[in-house]
């Protein structure tokens, strides 16, 4: 994977040539929280990411709060679930597009766009009335990726090794495909 942050960095960073062209919505994986594939919005209105989160519960440990939760990354009701944990970064409070506020649990893990991998904040709320399970905000695009609103899927599958692509991750359309749904 192509780690784009130096870890004393708080703002990953690449040179504008090497930005990353992404469309309005993409795979992305989660490999931290164990998710392999997501179909994410790509958000530049969103300042915050989130990730649909159900059965929150948190713990203190000897390393610090834990948050530990279960998702569907795939939707639908009959989804698969994951069980995941991270380390509680903060709660906040966020208001969604709706004009809705709530206190949020917030993590970092790494995510992984296309070939790219690095850490994230993400938001953890519950997104069943939502066409997608994840919304990437742009705090977490800042200085890595330019979108393309026209398009979806330009970064191809989530690679989450050093050359393959992820083979169980979903097929993705051509990343020349032109699409202007909403």
């Amino acid at each position: 994977m192509n780690h784009v942050t130096d870890p004393s960095s708080p703002t990953p960073a690449v040179a504008p040539s090497e930005a990353l062209i992404v469309g309005w919505r993409e795979w992305l994986a989660l490999p931290g929280l164990g998710v392999e594939a997501i179909k994410a919005k790509v958000d530049t209105g969103a300042r915050t990411s989130a990730l649909h989160a159900f059965e929150l519960t948190t713990e203190a440990t000897t390393e610090g709060e834990w948050v530990h939760f279960g998702l569907h990354p795939e939707q639908g009701p009959e989804s698969p679930m994951v069980w995941a944990s991270a380390p509680l970064v903060d709660q906040r409070w966020v208001t969604d597009s709706g004009g809705h506020g709530e206190w949020r649990y917030v993590i970092e893990t790494p995510l992984v766009v296309g070939d790219r991998c690095w850490p994230v904040e993400i938001t953890l709320t519950v997104r069943d009335t939502m066409r997608f399970r994840m919304l990437l905000g742009r705090t977490a695009m800042r200085g890595i990726i330019h979108v393309d609103p026209g398009a979806s899927y330009l970064a191809g599958p989530p690679c989450t090794g050093p050359d393959e692509p992820d083979p169980v991750a979903p097929e993705t359309p051509s990343p020349h495909r032109q699409d202007h749904s909403t």
